[in-house]
């Protein structure tokens, strides 16, 4: 790369600093704007608020049920960060955004480990390169601004892996320098971290990695493999277990085995076993999505992997290029797919983009062809986040007409798309990445905080919300719910609301009284269970939206029930 090879020397000097600054710049728009999502953000946030609540760091519970899917590490990070936010005037734990800053500075930290990784095999102004790649993907984007596992999961896995490539350097560089023992361990306490994050995803990356490395060069024979032991597999796996173990066996005595059999069996295997939840996709899926999901880095992994194969006999592109192909190949495989599953594969596909633009290589028939199935994929990426904000605020903005400030966002981000393309195929990559980064500048901030919050069909819990406020009277006990029961509402709403059907809703107002919340499917049962009871509902306010979770629209009507005299 040759553009701009100044200013990249003045921003590698201080590579973390600019990298959080960058990322800031790009998150916060969102996670300050954006409503509750459904589903697992609201799931985690509404968890993790009552585990502030009742003051128990061991038990997961989400309104009056268990929620034994995930392990408790994010629960810990996000009732920490609400219980600091909460120190400050005009924040309480009803703010989404201060569950979502352990993802935000996970996301950051995945960055910084990635530039961590890359310093293994490249100088700082490259591995800085490679962080600001990471960072700048959509993907990443919006895993660190939501309230979810996969940007602290992310950085756990990137630290450890940062760990291995170092005692593979060691084994396989002539004159590398040994990784000290408090490093090796380090990278065990990384892999209980992420293992307290999300399970066994950590140790699958872990084990594909090192599998793959000792079953491409047949390390089998002549015991190859032997590298191994710098490890420290037996000083590190009991690190790891005593890290992990004490939530796991309090968890245990608490749900009385039912964690093990929720988390392994009903969520884990399930995922492996089939496509779980209507999340099954065939192989492919992945690389498909990633012309959105890695946008705008996915403009130079083709060429980048041209060129890493090439090279393929270097010790670290071979380990880099193991760390991504098995990790991506066992999620392609696995019925389940959702698109983050994959993001433990770019952190080394985003250094492989960097030294490909740092390094470039001479012109090939593979290397023009890469060039242009690497801008097809960029332009599929970037026609749909031009297209979104005008197609979003159609089908679920409130107004009819088109606010000028979209099409101004959309047309920026397209002209700089464009132009990031053009400088790409004639060869000018160091401006190209300049520009596609500032397309990505424009539209997640312009999307997430600008056209997103406009939306308000698909906020039906947002405006459900502040309806009940209005109509509550004095002594109602939390509403009924039924038919439309999104975990967003319930973190509008508290842990006390009725979750049931029709029929469970008219006999809870029934019984106490106070507002019920019924959707039209269950408006009928709601209505013919009151007629048994010789109960009457008024109904007080109705309200329209699109709930995105079921692809769905959905009509709420707010009944007001008179309790009936016992």
């Amino acid at each position: 790369m040759t553009e701009a090879p100044r200013i990249l020397q003045i921003l590698a000097r201080r590579p973390f600093w600019v990298l959080a600054l960058l990322g800031l710049l790009l998150w916060l728009p969102g996670i300050l704007s954006l409503p509750p999502l459904d589903r697992d953000e609201s799931r985690f946030a509404q968890a993790s608020r009552q585990m502030v609540e009742s003051g128990n760091l061991v038990d997961i519970r989400f309104g009056q049920v268990p929620r034994y899917k995930k392990p408790v590490g994010i629960y810990w990070l996000q009732a920490a960060a609400t219980g600091i936010a909460d120190k400050f005037p005009g924040v309480d734990d009803h703010h989404i955004w201060t569950y979502r800053l352990p993802s935000l500075f996970g996301g950051i930290a995945a960055a910084w480990l990635t530039v961590w990784c890359a310093l293994a095999l490249t100088g700082a102004e490259t591995a800085f390169l490679a962080g600001v790649l990471m960072l700048g993907t959509v993907l990443l984007t919006g895993e660190a601004s939501i309230a979810t596992t996969d940007a602290v999961l992310l950085a756990s896995v990137v630290a450890m892996q940062g760990v291995l490539i170092r005692v593979w350097r060691a084994a396989r560089v002539e004159g590398a320098p040994a990784v000290p023992t408090r490093l090796v361990l380090a990278g065990w306490a990384a892999m209980a971290a992420g293992i307290l994050i999300k399970g066994p995803v950590p140790l699958g990356v872990a084990a594909v990695t090192v599998a793959g490395l000792v079953a491409w060069d047949r390390q089998w024979r002549d015991r190859q493999w032997r590298w191994l032991a710098q490890l420290r597999p037996a000083s590190g796996t009991l690190l790891a277990a005593l890290l992990v173990a004490p939530w796991l066996l309090a968890i245990a005595i608490q749900s009385h085995g039912a964690f093990f059999q929720q988390a392994l069996g009903n969520d884990f295997a399930a995922k492996i076993a089939g496509g779980q939840e209507s999340h099954g996709a065939p192989p492919g899926y992945f690389l498909v999505l990633s012309a959105i999901t890695f946008w705008p880095t996915i403009l130079f992994v083709a060429p980048a992997l041209v060129a890493a194969v090439q090279r393929r006999a270097d010790p670290m592109i071979h380990f880099l290029l193991v760390w991504a192909g098995g990790w991506w190949l066992l999620v392609e495989l696995v019925p389940t797919k959702l698109p983050h599953y994959v993001l433990a594969a770019y952190p080394p596909l985003a250094i492989l983009a960097a030294l490909w633009l740092a390094q470039p290589q001479p012109s090939s028939t593979g290397t023009r062809i890469a060039r242009w199935a690497g801008g097809i994929q960029f332009v599929l990426g970037a026609a749909l986040l031009a297209a979104a904000p005008i197609i979003l605020t159609r089908l679920y903005g409130a107004g009819s007409g088109m606010d000028w400030r979209l099409l101004a966002l959309a047309g920026t981000g397209a002209i700089l798309s464009l132009v990031a393309l053009v400088l790409f195929l004639t060869r000018r990559d160091g401006l190209a990445m300049a520009a596609a980064l500032a397309a990505l500048f424009v539209f997640v901030p312009g999307l997430t905080a600008e056209v997103a919050p406009g939306l308000s069909r698909i906020w039906v819990s947002a405006r459900l919300a502040p309806l009940v406020a209005e109509h509550a009277r004095p002594g109602d006990p939390p509403p009924a719910l039924a038919g439309f029961q999104e975990p967003s509402l319930v973190f509008a709403l508290g842990k006390d609301v009725v979750l049931t059907d029709g029929r469970g809703a008219a006999d809870a107002a029934a019984a106490r009284g106070g507002l019920a919340l019924i959707e039209d499917r269950e408006r009928g049962a709601f209505l013919a269970r009151l007629a048994e009871l010789q109960d009457d509902a008024e109904a007080e306010a109705t309200l329209s939206g699109f709930n995105y979770s079921r692809g769905k629209p959905v009509h709420v009507t707010g009944y007001r029930v008179g309790r009936i005299a016992r």
